[in-house]
C-alpha cells in the first residue's frame, strides 16, 4: 500500500509522535509511506485531484530519530494523482492552524472528501471530522458519560455554572488542544476570574466542565480502533496520563507523564457506550480521555501517546493499526465503491 499521512507541517513532526510510530510500522510491513500538508492539494480543470507527496529516504529507518531526519533531509517530492494513494490518514490538529493559518485548519476534511469521491480510503472519515472541528462534537454523545458541561461566552452564565458546581470547574477554550489555556476555578468569587475569562474567551467560546475529583490522579488515555478498545496479545492500548506536580493538566505535551494502568470493566463500559456513534461516524482511530466513569474528551484528529504506551507495555500496537488498514484496502479492492467510506473506515 501507499499510505499518505496528512499533517500540519513536515518540519513540526517529531520522533515521539504517534504518526511517526504508525509510519515506521507501515514501513516494517513493506508499505510505502509519504506525508502531505495543507498546501499540497491541486484540483485541476479536468476535475482530477493531484497531491504533492513528501517521501522519506529509502529503506527502513534504524530509529524514530533517523526516520524524522530522513523526512526532513533526504525526502523526495513529487506530484501524483490522488488515486495512486491507497490510504489517506488525516493526522493534523486543526487548532494549531486556527490562529496563524486559518485557511489550513479545515483542509484535511475538505480535500479528504474529494479523495473519498475518487476512491481513496480516508480515515478518520472526513465528513465526520468536519463536524468535529471543536469540542462541541463531544456533546453529541450520551449524557451519562459526560461531565456536567456549559458552553458559553457569557461571564454571567459561567459564574452561575461555577456556583452550581460544589467541586469547582475546569475552564478551557472550545477550540484547542494540548492543555493550552486550561484552568481550574474553585469559586465564582476568585479574584482573577475576569482575567482568566478574558484570556480564554479571546479564542472564542468557552467550555466549563464540572470538576471530577478523580482527575487529581490524571486520566486514562484509551485508544479505540474500529469502535472497540485497541487490544493486542492480551493487552489494551491504554495508559494513565499523570499531571506534573502542581498542574491540573495531564497532557503529555504539558509535562504530564505516562504510567501503566489496569483497564477495568468500568472503563470498558464507558468505551462501549460511545462505540455506536464512533462506528456510525467512521472514526477509525480515536483516543478517549477517561476519569472514573466519565469521558473528558474524545480525540478524533491526532490522538497521541502511542509511542509512550508501546515503551511502557512492550506491545507493538502501531502494527495492529496498519494491519487493520491493510484489511480495509483488501475489502475496498473487492467491493469497489459499494461500501461508503464511513462504513469501511470502522469495518
Amino acid at each position: 500500500m501507499r499510505i499518505a499521512f496528512f499533517v500540519n507541517a513536515i518540519e513540526s513532526e517529531t520522533s515521539y509522535y504517534t504518526t511517526t510510530s504508525l509510519a515506521i510500522a507501515a514501513l516494517a510491513r513493506g508499505h510505502e509511506v509519504c506525508y502531505v500538508t495543507p498546501g499540497d492539494f491541486v484540483l485541476r480543470p479536468d476535475d482530477s485531484l493531484a497531491v504533492r507527496i513528501t517521501t522519506p529516504g529509502a529503506g527502513k529507518p534504524k530509529s524514530a530519530d533517523a526516520f524524522i531526519a530522513d523526512l526532513n533531509e533526504k525526502a523526495s517530492l513529487k506530484t501524483i494523482d490522488v488515486r495512486e494513494v491507497d490510504v489517506l490518514f488525516l493526522r493534523n490538529d486543526p487548532s494549531l492552524d486556527a490562529d496563524e493559518r486559518p485557511w489550513a485548519a479545515h483542509v484535511g476534511a475538505m480535500f479528504g472528501r474529494l479523495a473519498v469521491e475518487r476512491g481513496v480510503l480516508t480515515v478518520n472519515d472526513p465528513d465526520a471530522l468536519a463536524k468535529a472541528q471543536n469540542k462541541l462534537y463531544f456533546q453529541d454523545f450520551p449524557e451519562v458519560i459526560r461531565p456536567s458541561t456549559l458552553i458559553s461566552k457569557s461571564l454571567d452564565e459561567i459564574r452561575a455554572f461555577i456556583d452550581s458546581q460544589k467541586r469547582g470547574v475546569i475552564l478551557k477554550p472550545l477550540q484547542g488542544s494540548g492543555g493550552r489555556h486550561v484552568f481550574k476555578i474553585k469559586s465564582s468569587k476568585e479574584s482573577n476570574l475576569n482575567q482568566i475569562f478574558e484570556a480564554v474567551s479571546d479564542e472564542g467560546y468557552l467550555i466549563a466542565q464540572g470538576y471530577l475529583p478523580d482527575a487529581v490522579e490524571g486520566d486514562v488515555r484509551l485508544f479505540v480502533m474500529n469502535g472497540r478498545p485497541l487490544e493486542k496479545d492480551g493487552s489494551y492500548a491504554a495508559f494513565r496520563r499523570v499531571p506534573a506536580k502542581g498542574d491540573i493538566r495531564s497532557n503529555i505535551s504539558a509535562a504530564g507523564t505516562a504510567a501503566t494502568v489496569k483497564v477495568t470493566p468500568k472503563i470498558l463500559e464507558v468505551a462501549e457506550i460511545v462505540r455506536p456513534k464512533l462506528v456510525a461516524d467512521g472514526m477509525f482511530l480515536v483516543g478517549l480521555d477517561i476519569v472514573g466513569d466519565r469521558i473528558l474528551e474524545i480525540n478524533v484528529f491526532t490522538p497521541g501517546g502511542l509511542q509512550n504506551l508501546e515503551k511502557l507495555s512492550g506491545v507493538d500496537f502501531s502494527s495492529s493499526v496498519i494491519e487493520s488498514l491493510e484489511n480495509k484496502v483488501k475489502i475496498r479492492r473487492i467491493y469497489g465503491s459499494q461500501l461508503p467510506n464511513a462504513v469501511l473506515a470502522t469495518l
